[in-house]
């Protein structure tokens, strides 16, 4: 038998690999779905990639690469029989097999068996050879085997236990030396003392500079003028400033090269004039921060039980649309976002609609591919497959009686959150993060990987209307900007039961002046009326330099709506700095309404008697540690990285906004954002800036949309060769290889998903030799400022943002409320509207809901209403 064994394998034994150093073995999620080792078909691990997959997805994988051979994992969870004396024993049928493996639901040691067992799996005649088979097997792949089972979860760095381990505490930590020059750093306004960047900053513990950080591959970063202020003064610490809170600071030694620990942070903070109370790492209960104490205060008792609707008898539902998701770890932020999304139909139809399609033409490894994962993420949701009710009737009536007890566990997105958090500084961490800033992540992330598919982000995409005046002159100049949230201001002087808090106030000053119990809170009760007004009270303009005066003047801006989405987000902005450099949220209840009119918020335009602001640009002020570069250096591009960061915030590529700035000469944002619709169908749109050579003119400012770049990205001849030997027209090859960075395999797929668009422009260039055309940029920006009661559609080709414009009337169907004191700590849970109902998603608990507060909520999510 051994001798048949072994030459059955002989010809897959080049297949077989050992994993190495830096190889993850996925051996308990599948690719495309969420099937695991406990599933009913189990799990086959590739034993050349490593990849997982389910007994659905395993014919696709091996057609796809001709991989052969399988590891198939299968876990049995069985019921213990009752009347054991002493109780049964969890027994494994393979001592090693599971090694590091855990169980995906919550089922009780005591009252359950767990058997696992493995087998080789050759395809496609299914042979199977069932493990441990030491003797009869060759010893390669017994090796490989032993290593598979063994080896550690692919996620293992990304778990919460080993986020502190890698931190250790800095050398320079007990023996800093800080200058007493007299710095005071302020809860709130900050800019790098080089650049005016406004966000990445970090503090320097030795002598208080605040400068900016490195870019970020997402948009976010700076100038790297912290770096360059340690290689002058050797200064080592640096705390970041804009995620600083009582639980959470971020330090990194520039020294060491590598993000540390200070256990004398609180001292080191305080000699900056920041008060704040010591710095530690909480301890985290069922995935979740344990900060409801910060500071002090009272635990937000009520707020926990009000939005978790706890007390009450929920009913848990099942099927299809009503699939929780698991907590990693803080993860809820992220949970909460992709629930409401995968609500909405445009996702629906993105996604899994196109199911089939995304994973026929998914890279070789699908763990990588934005849009695998999301179309994966989708179906798990909404298929119904994991989340299916109890068999039994007395089950199913334990936990209707027991709320949540034995509800399945959801599904687990490890892959995903590795996925879409890779390399961004927050997300990739464990704590827990603000779900605004990760809703705006995910929309960059669709907007660059939505290339040859619907873009669902066109639901949200709206345009605002901004008008400067100048106090002086009384001048002023339109503009527009691409938005996807609405952020609302919610003013407390305007809460309805003002006395009561200045009682309140009273009180509680009173009482910590005598040392006593603090009063009961008074939640501040705030019409949502208030709210819209103090959206449209104008706002003072900082640094606003007037074109009318040439010179910096007062300024005043308003904002309203250029045009209204069709699913409108709207974020009540709760939390704020306080004095003593505690991030504090506030504690209030609006009148959310359910239907929501804000026709009277449209954008107007140019009114008659209103004057026009001169369309000059402000002279360009380089920071001085540039300006001697500048005189020095011909090949260093003058770009406004701040001008930049602000087009990036509304989705856009970084690199993208980086030209625009360049090749619109620093002339600001709304330049730029010209340049960016006038130019994003363009191959190359989001490739890195390439400067001209000596003798290569390169694009002029107002130049035709026709050029992006100076310089040709070419690609190289062999690979052309090779998409054009499969039949390819070359024209489409080299447009494909520059959209994909002349990777060979991503530009295979881009020719596959672009077939539509390659004989649409087939027509065009045909119709172009027949007749005269306009200009490109004359017609980009109108393109995307559709009129009142316009719509264009997911599908139709334009130049600019595709904007879904209609009336702006709406109706709610999803809110997101977060529970704790800061965004960097507490839960969030998210409620939708479904089949006429409130449905209460609480991570893996999906329940109708009785009581949805919605008067509690952080994020609202409204759908427009028909115009009938």
């Amino acid at each position: 038998m051994a001798a048949d064994l072994g030459e059955l394998l002989v010809p897959y034994m080049p297949t077989i690999r050992v994993p190495r150093t830096g190889d993850r073995v996925f051996k308990s999620e599948c690719a495309f779905s969420y099937d695991s080792p406990e599933s009913e078909g189990g799990l086959y691990v590739c034993m050349n990639t490593f990849l997982g997959f389910g007994r659905e997805h395993v014919e696709r994988h091996y057609r796809k690469t001709g991989q052969s051979v399988y590891m198939h994992l299968k876990r049995h969870v069985k019921e213990k029989a009752t009347g054991a004396a002493g109780g049964a024993i969890s027994r494994r049928r393979n001592g090693k097999v599971f090694l590091d493996l855990e169980l995906n639901r919550d089922f009780n040691g005591d009252e359950y068996d767990c058997e696992d067992e493995a087998k080789l799996v050759i395809f496609p005649d299914h042979f199977e050879i069932p493990l441990p088979n030491i003797e009869e097997l060759p010893a390669l792949v017994t090796i490989a085997c032993d290593a598979v089972l063994n080896a550690a979860s692919a996620y293992k760095k990304q778990e919460p236990d080993s986020w502190d381990e890698e931190i250790q505490v800095s050398k320079h930590a007990r023996s800093l030396r800080q200058q007493d020059n007299g710095v005071r750093i302020p809860p709130s306004g900050w800019k790098c003392q080089k650049c005016e960047m406004k966000e990445n900053l970090w503090l320097n513990l030795s002598d208080g500079a605040v400068l900016c950080g490195k870019w970020f591959f997402d948009g976010s970063g700076g100038n790297g003028h912290a770096l360059d202020h340690f290689k002058d003064t050797n200064f080592p610490l640096a705390v970041k400033l804009d995620n600083l809170t009582p639980d959470i600071a971020d330090i990194y030694s520039f020294d060491e090269e590598e993000a540390v620990l200070d256990p004398q942070i609180s001292e080191h903070l305080q000699h900056f004039g920041i008060d704040i109370i010591p710095i530690q790492r909480n301890g985290t209960d069922n995935g979740h921060h344990n900060t409801d104490n910060t500071n002090g205060m009272r635990p937000r008792v009520s707020e926990w039980e009000v939005i978790q609707e706890s007390g009450m008898k929920l009913k848990a539902v099942y099927g299809s649309g009503f699939t929780g998701i698991k907590n990693l770890g803080n993860s809820c932020y992220l949970g909460t976002i992709m629930q409401v999304l995968f609500s909405i139909p445009e996702f629906q139809r993105a996604y899994v609609g196109n199911l089939q399609r995304i994973y026929d033409y998914s890279p070789l490894d699908p763990s990588t591919d934005f849009s695998t994962q999301m179309a994966k993420l989708g179906h798990g949701l909404l298929s119904g497959l994991y989340s299916k009710p109890p068999m039994k009737s007395e089950l199913i009536e334990q936990v209707m009686k027991e709320e949540y007890k034995h509800q399945p566990k959801g599904i687990s997105l490890k892959m995903f959150k590795a996925l879409v958090s890779n390399g961004h500084p927050e997300f990739s961490s464990n704590r827990q993060q603000d779900a605004q800033k990760f809703f705006l992540h995910l929309i960059n992330l669709v907007e660059r990987n939505s290339v040859g598919l619907e873009n669902p982000n066109n639901a949200f995409r709206y345009l605002v209307e901004e008008r400067v005046q100048c106090c002086q002159t009384q001048k002023v100049r339109y503009t527009q900007k691409v938005d996807y949230l609405m952020q609302l201001p919610a003013p407390i002087e305007a809460a309805s039961n003002r006395e009561e808090l200045i009682a309140y106030e009273a009180k509680r000053n009173e009482a910590e002046e005598n040392m006593r119990a603090p009063p009961e809170p008074v939640r501040a009760r705030i019409p949502f009326t208030a709210c819209l007004q103090a959206f449209t009270e104008p706002e003072n303009v900082p640094d606003f330099w007037s074109s009318e005066l040439q010179a910096k003047s007062a300024g005043v801006k308003t904002s309203r709506f250029a045009s209204f989405p069709e699913y409108l987000v709207v974020q009540i902005k709760k939390f704020t700095f306080v004095v003593d450099w505690v991030p504090k949220k506030v504690d209030l209840s609006i009148d959310i309404p359910d239907f929501l009119d804000l026709s009277r918020l449209r954008g107007t335009g140019l009114q008659a008697g209103e004057q026009e602001l001169p369309d000059l640009t402000p002279p360009i002020v380089l920071p001085e540690d540039t300006r001697d570069n500048s005189m020095n250096s011909s090949d260093s591009p003058e770009i406004d990285e701040s001008a930049a960061m602000q087009l990036a915030e509304m989705g856009f590529p970084l690199e993208a906004c980086r030209k625009a700035i360049y090749y619109t000469g620093n002339m600001g944002p709304e330049m730029a954002f010209n340049w960016i619709i006038a130019h994003m169908e363009e191959p190359d749109f989001a490739e890195p800036l390439a400067l001209p050579t000596f003798m290569e003119p390169g694009p002029s400012v107002a130049g035709s949309g026709l050029a992006a770049t100076p310089l040709e990205n070419h690609p190289p001849e062999e690979s052309i060769a090779i998409l054009t030997s499969m039949g390819f027209p070359r024209r489409h090859s080299v447009q494909a290889l520059k959209a994909t960075n002349n990777n060979l395999e991503r530009a295979l797929d881009w020719i596959f998903t672009h077939t539509e668009r390659e004989e649409e422009e087939e027509t065009s260039d045909a119709l172009s030799d027949m007749a005269d055309t306009t200009e490109p940029n004359d017609s980009a920006f109108s393109n995307a400022n559709m009129h009142s009661d316009s719509t264009l559609s997911p599908d139709q080709d334009a130049s600019g943002p595709q904007i879904k414009d209609g009336p702006g009337r709406y109706e709610l169907f999803a809110f997101i409320s977060h529970i704790g004191a800061s965004t960097m700590s507490g839960h969030y849970v998210c409620h939708i509207k479904k089949e006429g109902r409130w449905v209460i998603f609480n991570d893996h608990k999906v329940c109708l809901s009785e009581r949805p507060p919605k008067d509690l909520g952080y994020i609202y999510f409204y759908r427009r209403l028909s115009s009938s």
